[in-house]
């Protein structure tokens, strides 16, 4: 209703709906009709069962068959998205919802919306984002190819599980439904399938409590090729779990790989000062030691600054051991550790010229026979003659 009064009108604003059903759409005025018919039998079903308005969002990726006209007189309101992918398409449809909760699912008929339901009544419970598993559920004869099935959906859902945690059966089920409150924390960039994997990592991350309801996977309706690429998709899928997960992808090969250079390096060292008896390496392994200590530190260092990338970008929650020394965490602190260290370093190198110097920088013996004695010649060869341990 119009308000006028004087040279100013006023337009009495409607309530804003509880619910948004958010539909990426490319090209899909043959399965449209089906889709935004379900879309509404669902809305009444959440009036009627949990006392819940809603609207219904198709995202247009540039549609070129008509799509936008007839899903306006279906009923849905049209959000044009320019950038092209599944996830910049609902990304932009979520960012345009006008409802507290969000249920997003494809647009070819092969997600039932009325499923949902189940989905924002976990949201109405306290849940912050809900995951349809259709694994749990059903999945109708050929909608899903096998390799997807048995080997794609299950290999990059159980590492996901293993590097996050969130306790999902099915990271990538198109229905799912999740608060705008909660959509908006995770700042979701993704922009083509990976934006699946990265809605499930970012809760995780961000500790937002997820849960799952079945869901049914039924054959699209559209008799043209799906847009989903199973190899390059999965890829997708696989980098951006790599990419948010620092500690598996710095920090556990740099902890094994420091590990193993500080026990070759413990080892040469305490051979040498005749602590332990033979060991199964030769001199050249000290240079490996070093080496994967080395290696071992500059991962651990890019694990703790990926993790602190992530804690500034606000997708990422601190550790808590990152909590507790937060206040040290600051350049100036920063300078003087690093310039600490290279003042230490540079001690130890001093100290190892002036000894070896000290001995008109003598050719070390071979490292297996090698042996520390408290004496003017410090160095000796036991128990073999001096002249045989020469290289």
């Amino acid at each position: 209703m119009e308000l006028r009064h004087r040279q100013f009108t006023l337009t009495e604003a409607a309530p804003a709906p509880d619910v948004t059903l958010v539909m990426p759409c490319l090209n899909e005025v043959q399965s449209l009709p089906y889709c935004i018919g379900n879309a509404l039998d669902a809305l009444a079903r959440l009036r009627s069962e949990l006392g819940l308005s809603g609207e219904i969002v198709v995202a247009d990726n540039g549609s070129t068959d008509g799509s936008q006209t007839l899903a306006t007189q279906l009923g849905a309101r049209i959000v044009p998205i320019a950038c092209r992918g599944y996830g910049a398409a609902l990304i932009g449809g979520c960012q345009a919802a006008l409802g507290r909760y969000i249920l997003m699912g494809d647009c070819d008929g092969s997600y039932d919306f009325t499923e949902g339901v189940k989905m924002i009544a976990k949201l109405e419970q306290g849940y912050e984002l809900c995951m349809g598993s259709r694994f749990k559920g059903s999945i109708a004869p050929g909608a899903m190819p096998w390799k997807n099935r048995y080997i794609g959906n299950p290999a990059l859902t159980g590492i996901l599980n293993l590097f996050f945690r969130p306790g999902i059966s099915d990271a990538h089920c198109g229905l799912r439904a999740i608060r705008k409150d909660a959509f908006e924390r995770l700042r979701l960039t993704g922009e083509g399938m990976e934006f699946a994997s990265e809605m499930v990592i970012k809760g995780a991350l961000l500790k937002l409590k997820i849960t799952e309801v079945p869901a049914t996977l039924s054959r699209d309706l559209r008799d043209r090729a799906p847009h989903l690429r199973p190899w390059r998709d999965g890829w997708r899928h696989l980098r951006y779990l790599f990419m948010l997960s620092p500690t598996w992808v710095f920090g556990v090969p740099g902890i094994a790989a420091f590990g193993a250079g500080l026990l070759i390096l413990t080892a040469a060292a305490l051979h040498s000062l005749g602590l332990i008896g033979a060991v199964p390496f030769g001199e050249s392994w000290i240079v490996i030691g070093a080496l994967l200590a080395s290696v071992g530190h500059m991962a651990g260092l890019m694990a703790t600054a990926s993790h602190l990338y992530g804690v500034h970008a606000g997708y990422r929650l601190p550790s808590p051991a990152f909590r507790r020394i937060r206040h040290l965490l600051n350049l100036e602190t920063c300078v003087i550790g690093g310039f600490s260290l290279i003042a230490a370093a540079g001690a130890a190198m001093t100290g190892i010229a002036v000894y070896w110097g000290a001995g008109s920088f003598f050719a070390l013996p071979r490292f297996c026979r090698l042996r520390w004695q408290a004496s003017s010649e410090p160095w000796a060869c036991r128990p073999c003659s001096a002249a045989s341990c020469w290289p």
